[in-house]
């Protein structure tokens, strides 16, 4: 299964490369109890699939209040992200998904590439706690979408459902 990701979101459009990518994680993930491997593996699917510019987890590290990365692939990243700030804490804090179709529009964001120009941030929300936040930037603006939101919110859901037997 690992690096059998062969159908790209630009062969088959974005919802059939959902489908199949909620398939492969299902099956990738099953069994293996290690946090970082598995969001490795959910940050390198992801990335290969749809080929955005930035993708990757930063963990709620409640001994200082903040965001910390964590697996991703793309450019170096933001190590610490802190409450109030950016898309990524609005989206810890209010428990939301953020799509933000202009990140210069976007009060206080946070820029740790100044190629980002669109992102979109989930919560994944394990046993009633926020426990990390899904980041993607990508190159283009208003690159996410509908198909986008309700994709990568199945794929939270599953993760948070996962999270708690995960090390």
């Amino acid at each position: 299964m690992a690096g059998d990701w062969h159908i790209t979101a630009a062969e088959s459009g974005k919802a059939p490369a959902y489908i199949e990518l909620h398939r492969g994680l299902e099956a990738l993930l099953s069994g293996e109890t290690h946090l970082v491997a598995n969001l490795a593996n959910v940050s390198a699917a992801l990335f290969a699939t749809f080929g955005w510019h930035w993708v990757g987890f930063y963990l709620v590290d409640e001994s200082t209040d903040s965001l910390v990365l964590g697996p991703f692939q793309g450019p170096v990243a933001c190590t610490r992200l802190h409450r109030g700030k950016g898309v990524c804490a609005a989206a810890w804090e209010k428990r939301i998904l953020v799509n933000v179709p202009d990140v210069e529009a976007f009060p206080g964001h946070v820029a740790c590439s100044s190629l980002s120009r669109s992102e979109i941030v989930l919560p994944v929300i394990s046993e009633g706690k926020v426990v990390a936040v899904l980041d993607i930037d990508a190159k283009d603006l208003s690159a996410f979408d509908e198909v986008d939101e309700r994709g990568l919110e199945q794929i939270t859901s599953m993760l948070a459902t996962l999270w708690p037997s995960w090390k």
